[in-house]
């Protein structure tokens, strides 16, 4: 899995603008905090299924660049994205739980209308996603 920086900015009056030194054109926005890495995961995604993506950069080669050092000073910040493929194949995977974790999984599932399979993938990425 290859993670982008993704430049986080904030003027007083507007939502978060977020974008990826990288990948020029690749931008998202965001309203509240909580919503900056879902939202930049999927502008990376999105932008993945219609346009090659480069080698991610490592963060001394974007914090040199003169853009990045005078967007952090002025209060930006950097945040790690992982680029999730949108690979939409079905793959069957063998996995073990503790007997009580699988009621409980099986549980939430069916609270949600979902299967154990939807739920689990579902929970994976999330947790994907908020280590960034």
């Amino acid at each position: 899995m290859k993670n982008y920086f993704a430049l986080v900015d904030k003027d007083p009056d507007s939502a978060f603008g977020i974008r990826f030194p990288d990948i020029p054109g690749c931008f998202s926005a965001a309203d509240a905090a909580e919503d900056i890495v879902p939202n930049a995961v999927e502008a990376l995604q999105l932008w993945a299924e219609d346009m090659p993506v480069p080698e991610p950069s490592s963060h001394e080669a974007i914090v040199a660049l003169a853009d990045i050092r005078n967007a952090l000073a002025k209060g930006a910040y950097l945040v790690s994205v992982p680029l999730i493929d949108n690979d939409s194949a079905v793959v069957r995977a063998n996995v073990t739980f503790e007997r009580g974790v699988l009621r409980a999984i099986d549980m939430a599932a069916r609270e949600r209308g979902i299967t154990r399979s939807a739920f689990l993938s579902s929970a994976a990425r999330k947790e994907i996603e908020a280590k960034h």
